[in-house]
């Protein structure tokens, strides 16, 4: 436990820190007590000031941004919420993905099949996704694509569902993907490679890169 924070470190100062989300962990605990162990708790354990802000999903890594003030927690997380942030992911999609475009539908939870979410234009409340194809090879034979993505908003399962309505499912993804999609990685192949926010003192903008491990 007390290395998980000299490994993953990527900046820090006195108000907040950024660090790299392992895969497979997740960002808060869970509601049962075998999900207890999470980035957060592994660093109170370390920085007893550490203050959520922001979460990804347990199987996705990457970038994230903890507080470690109150002025950090809300000049940043207000940044979020304002959608003043940016944030871009790297995924591996099956199939061949082409070009560069927009996804403008809504992701909702989808109470018949709990945890999943699912594309419903009929919902309310936006979401929204820029995608930009960055190559093509195989895995196994296989037609894949490197893809870069920029949600504007932040829907639970937003990259993952809209990428399933695209036809071009996140590689190892149990939830959104084929049985044969999922089988092409032992993972989820979605990372969270750049963050950049305002400083909450300076009001300078400030990037984090995080490199893709896939």
């Amino acid at each position: 436990m007390s290395n998980f924070l000299i490994e993953n470190l990527i900046h820090r100062e006195d108000d907040f820190m950024v660090i790299h989300k392992p895969a497979g962990i997740l960002t808060v605990p869970g509601k049962t007590e075998d999900l207890q162990d999470c980035v957060i708790n592994r660093l109170l354990e370390i920085e007893p000031k550490t203050l959520l802000i922001h979460r990804l999903d347990r199987d996705t890594s990457g970038i994230l941004v903890f507080a470690l003030s109150k002025f950090g927690q809300k000049s940043i997380s207000r940044q979020f919420q304002e959608r003043e942030t940016s944030k871009t992911y790297l995924a591996l999609v099956a199939g061949i993905l082409d070009g560069e475009g927009m996804i403008d539908v809504p992701v909702v939870y989808d109470p018949t099949r709990p945890p999943l979410h699912m594309a419903d234009q009929t919902h309310n409340k936006p979401a929204l996704t820029y995608y930009k194809a960055i190559e093509h090879f195989k895995i196994q034979e296989h037609p894949v694509t490197r893809v870069e993505l920029t949600p504007v908003t932040g829907r639970s399962h937003q990259l993952r569902v809209h990428m399933q309505y695209l036809g071009h499912p996140i590689l190892g993804d149990t939830l959104y993907a084929t049985g044969e999609q999922q089988l092409l990685s032992s993972r989820l192949c979605l990372h969270a490679e750049k963050l950049s926010f305002h400083h909450p003192k300076t009001e300078e903008l400030v990037q984090f890169h995080c490199p893709v491990p896939f």
